[in-house]
Formats: C-alpha cells, structure tokens, sequence
C-alpha cells in the first residue's frame, strides 16, 4: 500500500524571501506597469519572527501602538513579521491606502502572518527614486519620465520628449494631467497629447 509523504516544510528564510519579493512586486495602482519599487516609494522591507505568546495566549515583545498577532501556545511563534516602510510621492497622494492594503495583502499571501505598513513623509519622495527600469516601463505605457534630476538647489530641466514617436518638439498645456503628480504636454509632430511625470 502506498504511503503518504508529508510536503518539504518551508524554511522561515525561504519564506521571508518570498515575503520581500512579493512586496517588491506590488504594483501602483494609477500606474499598473510599475512596481511600487520601480517609482521608488518603497523605502525598506524587513521580516521577522512574530511575537511568542504566553501561556495566558497573549502575545509578548511589541510595544505600544506596534502590531501585535493572535496568541499562541506557550513556545510557539505567530510566524513571521513583516515591517514594510513606504513613502507618498506626495503627501496627499489618494492611491496610499489602496498601496497599503495590496502591500499586506502581498506579504500575507506570501506567508507573513503579520504585515505593518508604515508612511514615512521625511525625507520627502522625489522622482530622482525612480529606478532607470521604471522610466523605461513609463515611456513604453505612454507616458513621458521624468527629464532630469530634482537633486541640487535648483531643479535640472530638460526637454520632454513625446513617449510615442519620440520628438522634443513638444508643448506643455497644464501643469496637471491625469494625476497631480503629472503635467499634460502635446507633441508638435505626431500631434499627440500625452501625460508626462513631472520631476519634483
């Protein structure tokens, strides 16, 4: 008669691999083609062994206002913790809590069986945090990346180019596109508008 094999246990450290990655791979959702790393918001992910509970099934070792898992047998762990740090590209940006809820949602289905998601607004996000891959996947999507660098005292302008056929004859129409963080802009050759990421 056939027996059955119990399936290899996961190593905590494999798991928490799989956690990181899977917050990595979290995607804007006013931008779906990049990564909440590609624009560069996600500032740090760290995990680590939830809180062992006492034998009274409270949990023990975070503090006051820290997340805190169901209690567990005296010895055993709640699993592991994620502690995910991301930054607004602007204070009121609408899209934070959607981000916040795919990121928990991620690390959960990734084995994290807790997830805290912290805004942190200093310092402030600037498209200078934007990955080369990001601007690449933005230009593809449509949309114009960023022409220079916010860093240094005065702001590095440069010609925006039109994502679709890729001239610099191009005109800005408003300062605001489809989102508050974009500009709309109108190329002069293909006669296209287009949406271009400003650099802040």
């Amino acid at each position: 008669m056939a027996t059955e094999t119990a399936a290899p246990m996961t190593e905590p450290a494999e798991t928490a691999e799989a956690i990181v990655r899977a917050v990595r791979a979290v995607c804007d959702p006013e931008i779906p083609v990049l990564t909440i790393e590609d624009l560069g918001i996600l500032r740090s992910v760290e995990v680590e062994a939830a809180a062992e509970a006492d034998e009274t099934g409270e949990a023990e070792g975070p503090g006051e206002g820290e997340a805190t898992g169901e209690g567990k047998a005296t010895g055993e762990t709640a699993g592991l913790r994620a502690h995910v740090v991301i930054t607004p590209t602007y204070s009121g940006c609408p899209a934070m809590e959607t981000i916040r809820a795919d990121v928990q949602r991620a690390a959960r289905a990734a084995g994290a069986a807790e997830v805290d998601v912290e805004l942190v607004f200093s310092p402030a996000w600037t498209t200078d945090w934007m990955s080369d891959e990001g601007k690449a996947k933005l230009s593809e999507y449509g949309i114009a990346p960023p022409a220079g660098r916010a860093a240094g005292p005065i702001g590095l302008s440069m010609a925006v180019k039109c994502p679709l056929c890729h001239s610099l004859n191009t005109t800005g129409l408003s300062r605001f596109g489809s989102t508050a963080c974009k500009a709309l802009y109108r190329c002069s050759d293909c006669l296209e508008p287009f949406d271009y990421f400003k650099v802040h």
